[in-house]
């Protein structure tokens, strides 16, 4: 809805602009209000950015079926398999099943910031539900320590996405933002800023 009020609202407003361009050029001067209006363009163009990436965003979370399709790992828990700093695809499709082996990434109650970590058991129910234990690769006991009190195994519901590929150290920078509130205020700061000022 905005952008196309931007559009019915843009002839008209180019009309006037460039008619006082003609004529400050003429007298030799400025033309006046140019920077305000070049501002105004650039602040646009940031919302159009911001609201183009999440659309993407939402865009992936239908496709793949997973809540956050990509994911930063920040542990060295999976190490050889994932480092830290690598960047995550992720998908959670209902129909397919969890099985040993594979690399999950999961909720717990309790905790905000979920887990990355490999199925290591199955257990299903008579009436056909799956539940499974967790291990970290490069940790020597399972999960059941991580889960909540009195939890012994995830069921599908607790799972955000299965890993089904990824790109080694590229999120490192969400790591520094995120170890270093200063770093990432820094960075917003400049994205803004070379977003506001850039000339095309």
């Amino acid at each position: 809805m905005g952008h196309s009020s931007i559009h019915q609202w843009n002839p008209f407003s180019l009309s006037l602009t460039h008619y006082g361009d003609l004529n400050s050029m003429e007298c030799g001067r400025k033309p006046e209000h140019s920077e305000e209006t070049h501002l105004y363009y650039q602040v646009l163009n940031f919302g159009m950015i911001v609201s183009s990436a999440l659309m993407i965003w939402k865009g992936l979370m239908v496709v793949t079926g997973s809540e956050s399709p990509i994911v930063v790992v920040l542990s060295g828990s999976m190490e050889p398999a994932f480092h830290r700093g690598d960047l995550l695809f992720l998908t959670n499709r209902v129909e397919d099943p969890i099985r040993v082996g594979e690399i999950v990434v999961f909720r717990i109650e309790g905790r905000e910031i979920p887990i990355v970590h490999r199925v290591l058991k199955i257990h299903e129910k008579e009436n056909g539900d799956i539940k499974f234990l967790t291990k970290g690769d490069n940790n020597s006991v399972d999960d059941r320590g991580l889960y909540k009190q009195g939890q012994h195994w995830l069921e599908k519901k607790d799972v955000v996405g299965r890993a089904r590929g990824f790109v080694p150290y590229i999120g490192i920078v969400t790591i520094l933002m995120n170890d270093y509130p200063k770093f990432k205020y820094a960075v917003l700061f400049l994205l803004g800023l070379f977003v506001l000022v850039h000339r095309e």
